[in-house]
């Protein structure tokens, strides 16, 4: 059996600079562009702006309205008016938190959970790149991407 000796040592780390890194961080950027982009043609098909889309697509469970605001990284007074936009096409409600009647949790309604999944169904290009991938291929993918970025709780 011939032995494979090891590729060279890549110094350019030692230097400063890390060419993995680099390309690690362009893909992830090119993959979320990409992600992005299909989602805001998908939700403008839908009459939403690629934000309200998020919004919608964050409310798997009810989430106060300051954790949305940390979670699509804009001001608290920004989380309002979205709210306001989506409770009157019927896609989300408020409701008092039990526990802090102070605060107010977004819940998106059925109609909401329903425009999640056309949206998602009308992103083609996703789906397509998702479909290139084996079931394996897919299972990784979800594995490192829940260990670049795990879930954060609110």
């Amino acid at each position: 059996m011939a032995h494979t000796p090891a590729p060279p040592a890549d110094h350019s780390a030692a230097q400063g600079s890390d060419p993995a890194h680099d390309a690690l961080m362009d893909r992830l950027a090119r993959a979320a562009a990409g992600y992005y982009r299909d989602l805001t043609a998908a939700a403008a098909m839908h009459g939403l702006t690629m934000t309200q889309a998020k919004m919608l697509i964050l409310l798997r469970q009810p989430l106060p309205m300051r954790g949305l605001a940390g979670l699509l990284s804009c001001d608290a007074s920004n989380i309002t008016g979205l709210v306001d936009r989506l409770e009157a096409r019927g896609l989300v409600s408020r409701h008092l938190d039990a526990a802090d009647r102070r605060i107010k949790n977004v819940v998106a309604t059925e109609e909401g959970r329903e425009a999640v999944r056309l949206i998602r169904a009308d992103m083609r290009a996703t789906s397509a790149a998702f479909a290139r991938l084996d079931e394996e291929g897919r299972r990784n993918l979800y594995e490192l991407l829940g260990r670049l970025h795990p879930e954060e709780t609110t």
